[in-house]
């Protein structure tokens, strides 16, 4: 898969550059040359240039021993064969943190607010935490699959723009956080954490919209990959409801115009959709800390599997979990309107949710809905429905989600 081509070429690359292994590789022009490198493309497998005509076989095996024991040295470091995993940026922890001048604090958009980028504190503190926390954090390639370049776009007629920043770590492959300011018009805060496959745990789902700061809609949840708690290595919907009840505002139910409550969510997500901007401090910044906080030390507490099948288990579900959400991802049509129909199919299939499949029928560009009982109601939640695989081609009627 590309992203273990990665891993496997930054490792080869290292050995290598090992002067007793130059004469694994010879050309017809000198017999062996010692400068001569590895060809690696992106998206194919790594392959050596037309210019090496043999390969000693005993170097080459010796190479093959130094790339596992690479490998096999320190299973959380970079170059470890782990499944998910994309290539590290050239970038350091702070230009990339820097880039595109984030943390903003000022809006591109029409603003009547003292503090028009209503979500940037969470930006901040989220990364702050991630820093200070997370073993071996580092930039991310942040780029498609077609090689576009999605950290920053900008729309500025209808003055908006989207910054999108990508993170990995010991604990989790892929950390990715998206901020989209189009003044008091629209404001997003969007975030996931996906673990370390070899952590057989829930992915961490952030989603915090505001329109015309009238409307606000939130997200903060563990979403399961399994369909029942105990299938997890660890459960922790008992740690979560602790959190949950000290804010009865966080306590409702999502419509289904987009999503299933009882696929890919807990019974202890925090759904809002309310009207009072208080609630935001108040409320939600405090409980987003929380579950943050917690995840981590969900992941910290858990011992890593060493089973590869487990692994490659856990792979699979976190690439259902993308799937699903891709077709469902209520900002499809925001993104659509603000910078172009196949500019949001490539950033939200080849970048918010790289592992899953494209839907034939495309996008769902309806606007988000506010549908549901009122803030205060006890969300059911819950995980995967049983027996039903809707990310399958043969199996399109389960996956068609109820309309209102």
């Amino acid at each position: 898969m590309k992203t273990q081509q990665h891993f496997v070429a930054a490792a080869a690359s290292a050995v290598i550059a090992s002067a007793p292994l130059a004469h694994a590789f010879t050309s017809p022009s000198n017999g062996g040359c010692s400068s001569c490198s590895v060809t690696v493309s992106r998206h194919s497998p790594l392959h050596m240039a037309p210019s090496y005509d043999s390969i000693d076989a005993q170097a080459l095996l010796e190479l093959e021993n130094r790339i596992s024991s690479v490998i096999q040295a320190d299973p959380s470091s970079p170059l470890a064969l782990s499944l998910g995993r994309h290539a590290p940026s050239p970038l350091s922890m702070e230009e990339a943190a820097a880039q595109n001048g984030m943390p903003w604090d000022t809006t591109i958009g029409r603003t009547d607010e003292e503090n028009p980028l209503l979500y940037m504190p969470f930006w901040e503190w989220q990364l702050e935490f991630m820093q200070d926390s997370l073993s071996n954090l580092h930039p991310i390639d942040c780029s498609t699959l077609s090689d576009t370049d999605v950290t920053f776009k900008e729309n500025k007629e209808k003055r908006a723009r989207i910054v999108n920043q990508c993170y990995a770590s010991d604990e989790y492959r892929k950390i990715r956080m998206t901020y989209y300011d189009a003044g008091d018009s629209v404001q997003v805060f969007n975030s996931v954490w996906y673990p370390d496959p070899k952590y057989n745990l829930p992915v961490l789902g952030i989603d915090i919209l505001s329109f015309n700061r009238k409307k606000y809609l939130a997200i903060v949840d563990f979403q399961p990959l399994h369909e029942d708690e105990d299938d997890h290595a660890t459960t922790y919907e008992h740690i979560l409801q602790p959190i949950k009840e000290k804010y009865d505002n966080l306590k409702g139910r999502m419509s289904s115009k987009f999503y299933d409550e009882t696929q890919f969510f807990s019974k202890e997500m925090l759904f809002a959709r309310f009207e009072d901007g208080k609630i935001v401090d108040n409320d939600l910044l405090p409980a987003f800390k929380s579950y943050v906080k917690t995840h981590l030390n969900l992941v910290q507490s858990t011992p890593p599997s060493t089973n590869p099948q487990d692994v490659q288990a856990v792979f699979d579900r976190q690439r259902a979990y993308d799937t699903y959400s891709a077709d469902r991802d209520p900002a499809a049509g925001l993104f659509a309107a603000m910078f172009g129909k196949q500019w949001a199919e490539d950033f939200i299939y080849d970048f918010l949710f790289s592992l899953g499949e494209r839907s034939e029928d495309g996008l769902n560009l309806s606007p988000p809905m506010f549908g549901g009982p009122p803030p205060g109601a006890a969300g059911k939640g819950g995980p995967p429905q049983k027996g039903v695989n809707p990310y399958a081609k043969e199996n399109k009627a389960a996956q068609s989600v109820p309309r209102l």
